[in-house]
């Protein structure tokens, strides 16, 4: 494994910025998203495609600071009512451009559709009640297999072996049971992005996911949460509250090794030894008490303390 960043924690710098952070502070691969959810504002994915020179440049800038490309990201909405169309053609474009730079992997979200003809938005049951809310889940799984199911293929077709799924609230997968379902349905080049601030919230065990999810765990991301007692008393972890004020929310993100011991990171590395796992381990910073520099800059030390750690002898990071 090595230490990686996911450069949208770094959305404040230019690309060739990021990279110097990146690189300065250890790292030595990188997730760098295509768009979806994010504003891709670290490459053109129209332009790379359509470019070799541009591809050959944009690949020089990771060569000559001793970096490697770990995955593209799309966190897209696919079959969402009114961005999934688009959504689902910057998949492809994605998969068509991992082909073109020869990176195995893609790290994405399985989307949810709406609730039929005329929806504006998503409609993510989650509750196996009432009737027809059951129904509906079953009809946005069956669309979510085709859809998938399709983008399998054209992966097989460019390269691609793993489109690893953020196990995020909102989208059709999000936990183990859903994981496991859908990659049995699709195929195993489906598998998660196991990000552990997600599960913490939802009062999930991160290590548990982990030695359950075995090979299919593709990708990670490093981050951690923190639960505010005070506020979970009142608004539970169903907190709909703005993360604009971190104050008074039930649990917000946090930079990795804030909240949780070392001794708890330094179980989860291992975890994912022990699972087969042997590749980033990518920082996403979120933290709304940091920086984004300052915050990849602690995130990077603290992984490589957790790394060093896993030798005998080495002591833990503090």
């Amino acid at each position: 494994m090595d230490i990686g960043l996911y450069t949208d924690s770094l959305t404040d710098h230019s690309f060739e910025e990021a990279l110097d952070i990146a690189a300065a502070s250890g790292i030595r691969s990188i997730e760098i998203a295509t768009g979806g959810q994010s504003g891709a504002p670290h490459l053109d994915v129209d332009d790379l495609l359509s470019s070799a020179a541009a591809r050959s440049t944009f690949l020089a800038a990771f060569a000559s600071r001793g970096l490697r490309i770990a995955a593209l990201n799309c966190s897209a909405w696919p079959m969402h009512p009114v961005l999934g169309e688009a959504h689902s053609a910057l998949i492809d474009k994605t998969l068509q451009l991992a082909s073109e730079l020869e990176v195995a992997k893609v790290v994405s979200m399985a989307g949810c559709p709406g609730d039929g003809p005329g929806a504006t938005t998503i409609n993510w049951p989650w509750y196996p009640w009432p009737d027809d809310a059951v129904e509906l889940g079953r009809r946005n799984w069956a669309a979510g297999v085709e859809l998938w199911t399709k983008k399998a293929r054209l992966a097989q077709r460019c390269g691609v072996t793993a489109i690893a799924f953020e196990l995020h609230p909102l989208h059709l997968v999000y936990n183990v049971p859903t994981a496991i379902a859908f990659r049995a349905a699709v195929g195993p080049v489906i598998g998660v992005n196991l990000d552990p601030s997600h599960l913490f919230w939802q009062q999930m065990d991160p290590i548990a996911v982990v030695r359950a999810l075995g090979p299919a765990v593709q990708h990670v991301h490093m981050k951690d949460t923190e639960i505010i007692a005070g506020q979970v008393a009142l608004a539970g972890v169903l907190d709909n509250r703005s993360f604009a004020t971190p104050a008074e929310r039930g649990w917000i993100f946090r930079t990795v090794g804030r909240i949780h011991s070392p001794a708890w990171w330094q179980e989860f590395v291992a975890a994912l030894g022990d699972a087969g796992y042997d590749d980033s381990l990518s920082i996403e910073q979120e933290d709304p008490f940091s920086s984004q520099a300052d915050g990849v800059r602690e995130a990077a030390a603290y992984i490589a303390g957790l790394l060093e750690a896993g030798s005998p002898g080495a002591p833990l990071p503090r």
